[in-house]
């Protein structure tokens, strides 16, 4: 197994620390600073402090270092992928790439497999998805994931050299299934982070993440998914932690939201700009998603919480 992980924020510096633990791994962020810093502390002190690094694991700013890896985990953020793409493309035009971002594209509603096949023609693509937090990957604690790949036979050999103690990967073909499932409960998060901050209860989030989970099978469905991987890890799986835990970023910024809060704007959250994406994608394509829409406006400033709260509370009667 040659494998490198491209992208030192915490999910990817989990991935990083678990996959050293099997094997040599190499980590690759944009800045020499940032790695150097890596190097002396033996950790990511910016990103995931408190997760000391294995021996196994290489450091390094440099792209040559790791484009001649049999395997590379992509987990830079969802908006920055197609610029680093484009401008890597000599380097990564026939790797072998496994994304690990979850979102939607704000300018062309792909998410990260299909951005990548769309710069990246002849690149073998897969994703890596599902509930999970970088800290409890860091610190060895079991986490089922799951592995999307439209080639069985690579989908088999990314499951055999990705799995280690602690991730335990499930494989699907369904890429668009599983980018949806990924992006989209990070919407419904930040509903249920709102209602949270508001203090309206837990059972109006039961209620957002059963609904919230009805929008996500209803957008994966029109683009051609499987409804059954809306109910594996990547989509009912990743709801339920998401807008469970305090440790989820968009389910913070809800809870900011909810409570009249300023959110710290440093913060990368995938779910805002995948909203506005979502929302301007289902009008396009006449799909009711009521939620999505919701928190596009909340996040907007367009609605204030009790006026959403009242919004879609007084929507038409209907059948589930």
């Amino acid at each position: 197994m040659s494998v490198a992980v491209l992208g030192a924020g915490a999910f990817g510096t989990a991935l990083a620390i678990s996959l050293a633990k099997k094997a040599p791994v190499t980590l690759w962020c944009r800045s020499e600073d940032h790695a150097n810093d890596m190097r002396i502390n033996h950790e990511n002190t910016r990103r995931l402090a408190g997760a000391p690094f294995p021996d196994a694991l290489a450091i390094t700013s440099a792209l040559d270092d790791v484009q001649d890896h049999e395997t590379l985990l992509l987990a830079v953020p969802m908006q920055q992928i197609r610029r680093f793409l484009e401008e890597n493309q000599t380097r990564l035009r026939q790797a072998r790439i496994v994304a690990c971002c979850k979102g939607i594209e704000l300018d062309t509603g792909l998410g990260p497999a299909s951005v990548i096949q769309d710069v990246l023609p002849h690149a073998s693509v897969s994703l890596l998805t599902g509930p999970s937090f970088a800290a409890d990957i860091a610190r060895g604690l079991p986490t089922a994931l799951t592995l999307a790949c439209a080639d069985r036979e690579q989908g088999t050999a990314h499951q055999t050299e990705l799995s280690t103690d602690n991730l335990r990967l499930y494989r699907t073909t369904d890429l668009i299934g599983a980018e949806i499932g990924g992006a989209l409960k990070n919407v419904i998060a930040i509903a249920c982070g709102a209602v949270i901050g508001a203090k309206l209860g837990n059972s109006a989030r039961a209620a957002l993440m059963t609904r919230g989970y009805a929008e996500m099978q209803r957008l994966a469905l029109a683009r051609g998914a499987q409804p059954e991987t809306l109910a594996g890890l990547s989509g009912f799986g990743d709801l339920a932690l998401t807008c469970t835990s305090e440790q989820s970023r968009n389910f913070r910024l809800g809870l900011s939201l909810g409570r009249g809060e300023e959110f710290d704007p440093s913060v990368t959250v995938e779910g805002a700009a995948t909203a506005r994406a979502t929302a301007k994608a289902a009008a396009i394509a006449g799909l009711d998603m009521p939620i999505t829409q919701t928190v596009t406006n909340l996040l907007d400033r367009r609605l204030t919480i009790a006026e959403a709260a009242d919004q879609l509370h007084k929507r038409p009667l209907k059948e589930e």
